[in-house]
């Protein structure tokens, strides 16, 4: 399980500088002003001061992907908890790894964003991001005393997003692709687990990443609607391969192989089984309606969303959702003593 403790990529991105600081963007203003006043502090406003049992029922059995497949009802029960809490730290030690990657992506847009309004609110954005891979880490580390290694599908996103040039593709891949998955996804989380820290960790964290995917819907308005069709091609190339990547994110091989567990058998059942593949349609339920909502979900790309199961909720309107998450003050039910 181990890995590089630093590893480089070699990037390549413009630099803009905007001496003209008079607001451009008030959407954009409005999110930063509202950023600035929901900031909160990782260390002190989490209650930190419980104790988390390792072995306590943090989410679901449902949560594992192999469970009601045949392997899983071989388990004894301590095999199948053991399971449980591999699958947990496989899952959380994603999010903190993405939570790394879009550190990373949002200092890029500090630097190529034209406009005063969206400088000033991707520097909020990055110490959102920087507050998340601290309070991730910490609670991997503290409560879990264990962390999982970045699984290579998220690897390659990150990879292809960090080390493209152009603006519009950083929005795309981070703002509306993986954090539009992490908010779906995040807020299954709060809903299925009865662990006190986790569940106002992630909270915290759904506030932030709403105001993340609105930042991306605001930025890239009319952007695709108004791009010439071969480049707009490369854009439907790329949701397609990453909504692929994104589907396989899931499959979690890195926890059947330490389990000694068959991997491929495992995975296949992860992708096919019914409970597992509503999962995968409800991580999506931000991402489609915005691709839809930017011009994105077009006759390429329906079919191939179509065929990874996951264009259910097509025709929600994520616009009154994120304003509302995005809205909500940071209210903490214990402070940390």
């Amino acid at each position: 399980m181990s890995q590089p403790t630093i590893e480089t990529l070699r990037t390549t991105m413009e630099l803009a500088y905007t001496w003209d600081y008079t607001s451009q963007v008030r959407s954009l203003r409005d999110l930063y002003t509202k950023s600035k006043d929901l900031q909160w502090d990782g260390a002190k406003d989490l209650p930190w001061h419980l104790d988390v049992d390792p072995e306590g029922p943090r989410f679901p059995d449902a949560v594992v992907p192999i469970y009601g497949s045949d392997i899983w009802h071989r388990m004894t029960r301590a095999e199948q908890r053991r399971t449980k809490i591999e699958v947990s730290s496989w899952m959380l030690s994603q999010f903190l790894h993405g939570e790394q990657g879009a550190l990373l992506a949002t200092s890029q847009l500090v630097t190529c964003v034209t406009t005063p309004d969206a400088k000033l609110y991707a520097a909020t954005q990055v110490m959102d991001e920087a507050r998340h891979v601290e309070v991730y880490e910490r609670y991997l580390r503290e409560k879990m005393n264990l962390t999982y290694p970045v699984t290579p599908t998220l690897k390659s996103l990150l990879d292809v997003i960090l080390t493209d040039g152009r603006w519009d593709m950083k929005y795309l891949g981070m703002q509306i692709m993986v954090e539009g998955l992490a908010l779906a996804a995040f807020g299954v989380i709060r809903a299925t687990t009865d662990e006190p820290l986790i569940r106002e960790l992630t909270a915290a964290v759904i506030r932030d990443e709403a105001r993340h995917v609105a930042f991306g819907v605001l930025s890239l308005d009319n952007v695709f609607r108004e791009m010439p069709a071969n480049e707009l091609r490369d854009r439907e190339d790329f949701v397609i391969e990453s909504s692929r990547l994104m589907r396989d994110r899931f499959l979690a091989p890195e926890v059947w192989a330490k389990m000694g567990l068959p991997v491929e058998e495992c995975c296949a059942y992860a992708l096919e089984c019914p409970l597992m593949q509503q999962f995968r349609c409800m991580l999506f339920s931000k991402i489609v309606p915005n691709l839809k909502r930017l011009g994105l979900l077009t006759d390429r790309v329906r079919p191939a969303l179509q065929a990874l199961g996951v264009l259910e909720f097509e025709h929600v309107d994520p616009d009154l959702e994120l304003s509302l998450l995005s809205e909500a003050p940071p209210a903490f039910a214990d402070a940390a003593e």
